[in-house]
């Protein structure tokens, strides 16, 4: 209520939401708290219902059910419709079935029916041995040589007729041109033009790699080994030497700085650790003299 009272403080009670807010609840007052307490009436009913009656009725049924189906009409159902079929099957169409295969069937087949099958294949034998001989083997050779003919006159008679009486021909006739008028033409003109300028263009490009390897060596090659061994092989040393003194000092200038830090031996001398072009050893890295216990303590 302070918190309504509150909201109404600041809102105001004569604007639009105190205005919309007195219709909302009368109609929650009225209408909406009579529906809500009836609906929670009848879902409590409906759940005792359904707690304290239909579980219990529903589970005694079941119960029920499941032994009346199980002492009575499970066995009622087989008695009736089951086993009477089986019965009837077994001791009724299995023997009656059987009996009828071996008293009947089976001698009718054997007896009757094997016989007149043998009887009438005996009797069919000659004329369609007959028929097979002098129908069906001829008819089927003439058919054989029709279509072996028909093949041959249409897929291979014109195709060797035409390799054998023209292209061959031809090609002999060109062949003959070819070695008899042609060929003297051609070697003379392979031996005569062809070979001689072959040779001389061999002889122009030999002479013109060695000018073109001649021009790469004087302008391009000397040149260029002349800068490397005049002007990059000496600043590459002098770059080299710079660099090994100024690792040097830094070197001493660190040793320096850890001996004013951290203290040391007094008058240790300092070694170059500069070293020399293809060399591994120290530039001065002479041994010192040594200096036995007493004299360094007088």
């Amino acid at each position: 209520m302070d918190i309504e009272r509150s909201r109404a403080g600041q809102g105001g009670d004569g604007g639009p939401a105190g205005v919309v807010r007195v219709p909302v609840k009368v109609v929650a007052v009225l209408v909406v708290l009579p529906v809500r307490v009836l609906w929670d009436l009848l879902a409590g009913c409906a759940r005792g219902v359904r707690r304290h009656l239909l579980a219990p009725v529903g589970q005694g049924l079941g119960w029920v059910c499941v032994r009346l189906w199980g002492y009575l009409l499970r066995p009622l159902g087989m008695a009736l419709l089951y086993w009477p079929w089986v019965g009837l099957r077994r001791y009724l169409a299995v023997p009656a079935g059987g009996a009828v295969y071996r008293h009947l069937l089976r001698p009718l087949g054997r007896y009757v029916l094997a016989p007149v099958g043998a009887a009438l294949a005996w009797l069919l034998r000659g004329p369609l041995t007959w028929v097979h001989r002098r129908v069906l083997t001829p008819l089927g050779h003439g058919v054989r040589w029709l279509v072996r003919g028909v093949c041959l006159l249409v897929f291979v008679w014109p195709w060797a007729g035409l390799w054998r009486y023209a292209v061959l021909p031809l090609g002999r006739g060109v062949g003959w041109v070819l070695v008899h008028v042609l060929a003297p033409p051609a070697v003379f003109l392979v031996r005569q033009v062809l070979a001689p300028a072959w040779h001389l263009a061999g002889r122009i490009t030999l002479a013109l790699g060695r000018g073109l390897r001649r021009l790469w060596r004087g302008c391009v090659a000397r040149p260029l080994a002349w800068v490397r061994r005049q002007v990059v092989a000496p600043a590459g040393h002098a770059l080299r030497r710079v660099w090994r003194t100024s690792r040097a000092a830094v070197r001493e200038a660190r040793t320096e700085m850890r001996r004013a830090l951290f203290g040391g031996p007094a008058g240790e001398p300092a070694r170059s650790r500069a070293r020399t072009l293809g060399s591994t050893t120290a530039a001065d890295a002479a041994p010192a003299a040594e200096i036995s216990l007493p004299q360094r303590r007088g």
